[in-house]
C-alpha cells in the first residue's frame, strides 16, 4: 500500500489556515487520531488506522452522513508522549474534529486527557485495556476488553487444565504494575503466587538477565503484557535456554507485530484477543469487514488489531449518525452516552451514561504454521 501523509489533505491545508477559514457545517466531519505510524510501533499503528480507513470507505462510498464525508485525520506521534500531547492539540484546535479516536496505547493516550476534558471531546476507542483508563470519566469510552479481563482468562484456562507455576512478565511503569497486580490476585484467589516475576523497562533491549532468572523457576506458563519487541525477544532466548512452558501474550502485543516478530521461534504461542476470529466469515462483521478492508488495501491482509478498530468505529459512526444533522462535538457525546447495546454483527459494544467501557469480550488464540493466530 502507498505510504500515507501525516495528515489528509484536507486537514493539513486546515493546520496552515486560522480556525475560522475551516469548512464550516456542510464539510467532512473529521475524526482526529495520534498512532504511531513510523519508528518501532509502526505496524500497530497502520493496522488502527486502516481499520478505520476500511470502515470509513464504506460508509463514504454509500454516500457518507446525511450527505458528508467522514475523514479520519491521523497524525504520526512516533510512540511518543509529547508527540501524541502535540497532535491532540493540532486536532482539537479544528472544529469540524468531533471526536479523538484509536490512540495507540494507554501512555499515549494519558497526556491527551486533560486536552480532551477541557474541550470536552469524545475520546473514542484507545487501544489498550489498561487499569487506570478503565476508571469512568465522561469524555472516555472504551471499546474493549480490559487487560484484567484478558489475564483472568488466562489463568482461569490455564489453572482448570492444572497448570500451578506461573510466571510474568511486564514492564517497570504504572500500567506494567496494574497488570501484574492483576495477576498476582488472580492467582491468589487460587491459592498461587507467580514463581518469577520479569520486570524490565519499555526501551530495554538487554533481556538475558530477567530470561535467566524466569528459566531458573521452571514455570508451567509465562504470561507476557509487553509489546512485541519485548515479548518476542523473550520467547526467543527463553526457547533457545530450553524453557518448557507455554508463553501466553495479552492483545497489547498487537497479533500481526508479534507474530511477524517471532517467526516460526513463536509456532505453539497463545495470545489472547479481544475481538472474534479475523478467519471466521461466518460472523457477519468479520465478514464485511474483509470485504471492506480487501477494497481498501487492494489484498486479503487481516489483523485482528485493524477488526478491533473496524468495529470501533462502526460504533462510533453510528453515534455521529444518531447525532443528527448538525454534528458537533456535544451531539457526538450525547450520542455514545445514549448508544446503548449495539449490535455490530454478532458482536455487541454497550456504552451508557453510566458505563463507558464497551466490551468484554475475550478468546484465546495460537500462534499456527501458517504464523497467524487462529482460535
Amino acid at each position: 500500500m502507498p505510504k500515507k501523509p501525516l495528515l489528509t489533505a484536507l486537514c493539513a491545508a486546515a493546520l496552515l489556515f486560522p480556525a475560522a477559514a475551516f469548512p464550516q457545517p456542510g464539510g467532512p466531519i473529521l475524526i482526529g487520531q495520534s498512532t504511531p505510524l513510523s519508528g518501532s510501533n509502526k505496524a500497530l499503528g497502520e493496522d488502527i488506522r486502516d481499520g478505520a480507513q476500511a470502515y470509513i470507505k464504506k460508509v463514504n462510498d454509500a454516500g457518507g452522513i446525511n450527505g458528508r464525508r467522514i475523514e479520519l485525520a491521523s497524525l504520526d506521534d512516533v510512540n511518543n508522549t509529547k508527540n501524541s500531547e502535540a497532535n491532540t492539540l493540532k486536532l482539537l484546535a479544528q472544529p469540524n474534529v468531533v471526536a479523538l479516536f484509536g490512540y495507540g496505547s494507554a501512555t499515549l493516550s494519558r497526556p491527551a486527557l486533560p486536552h480532551v476534558e477541557r474541550t470536552k471531546i469524545a475520546f473514542v476507542a484507545p487501544f489498550t485495556g489498561a487499569a487506570p483508563m478503565r476508571k469512568f470519566n465522561p469524555y472516555v469510552f472504551n471499546h474493549r476488553a480490559s487487560y484484567a479481563d484478558e489475564l483472568e482468562k488466562i489463568i482461569e484456562h490455564y489453572s482448570t487444565i492444572g497448570a500451578k507455576r506461573f510466571a510474568v512478565l511486564h514492564y517497570e511503569d504504572a500500567v506494567g504494575k496494574a497488570n501484574l497486580a492483576v495477576v498476582e490476585t488472580a492467582l491468589k484467589a487460587r491459592g498461587l503466587a507467580p514463581v518469577a516475576v520479569a520486570s524490565v523497562q519499555r526501551t530495554q533491549t538487554d533481556l538475558a538477565a530477567p530470561v535467566a532468572a524466569t528459566v531458573k523457576a521452571e514455570p508451567d506458563v509465562v504470561i507476557a503484557t509487553t509489546l512485541y519487541k519485548t515479548t518476542a525477544e523473550f520467547v526467543k532466548l527463553a526457547q533457545r535456554q530450553e524453557l518448557a512452558a507455554q508463553f501466553v501474550s495479552t492483545s497489547f502485543a498487537g497479533s500481526t507485530a508479534l507474530a511477524d516478530a517471532l517467526g516460526k521461534e513463536g509456532i505453539g504461542v497463545v495470545m489472547t484477543q479481544v475481538v472474534p476470529s479475523v478467519s471466521n466469515n461466518t460472523v457477519p462483521i468479520v465478514r464485511e469487514y474483509q470485504q471492506a478492508s480487501d477494497k481498501l488495501l487492494g489484498k486479503k491482509d487481516y489483523s485482528y488489531t485493524s477488526l478491533e478498530s473496524f468495529i470501533a468505529t462502526k460504533a462510533l459512526v453510528e453515534a455521529i449518525r444518531r447525532a443528527g444533522r448538525d454534528v458537533t462535538r456535544e451531539s457526538v457525546l450525547r450520542a455514545l452516552d445514549g448508544l446503548g447495546t449495539f449490535d455490530t454483527g454478532g458482536y455487541t459494544v454497550t456504552f451508557t451514561s453510566s458505563n463507558h467501557n464497551g466490551s468484554s469480550f475475550v478468546a484465546l488464540t495460537i500462534l499456527s504454521r501458517d504464523l497467524k493466530f487462529r482460535e
